[in-house]
């Protein structure tokens, strides 16, 4: 693939993931363009297309790195995109579980909440 042809994956790969996705109430200054670029083109142009892992099993390592690293907006942004990958919520609440006897509790109870805000229950 070209460059090009990254990067038109890349943006389209994170409409797909993240649309609905919550944006921080107060996200500071916008990142410069070039690393905008490189995160379509390499992040989700390159390493997320590649054959090893489904986009299923990418995100959903993505959010337990987010849930051990405590990181709640990033979390706010791959919950959704788990859910749009057709994740069922169990599952991450599953995750959320395991992570809790490796990264701690308060990083599980955290990222429960996150949950909740982003992927309320249904019923």
């Amino acid at each position: 693939m070209t460059d090009e042809e990254k990067t038109e994956a890349g943006k389209a790969l994170a409409r797909r993931l993240f649309t609905g996705a919550p944006r921080p109430a107060n996200p500071g200054p916008p990142p410069p363009a070039a690393f905008n670029d490189y995160t379509n083109r390499h992040l989700f142009g390159d390493v997320w297309q590649q054959d090893y892992l489904t986009l299923e099993e990418r995100e959903l390592i993505t959010c337990t790195t987010l849930v051990a690293l405590y990181r709640e907006n990033e979390q706010r942004v791959h919950f959704t995109g788990a859910k749009n990958a057709g994740i069922p919520r169990e599952k991450i609440e599953g995750m959320i579980t395991h992570v809790a006897h490796y990264a701690g509790w308060p990083c599980a109870a955290t990222a429960f909440r996150v949950l909740g805000e982003v992927w309320p229950k249904e019923g």
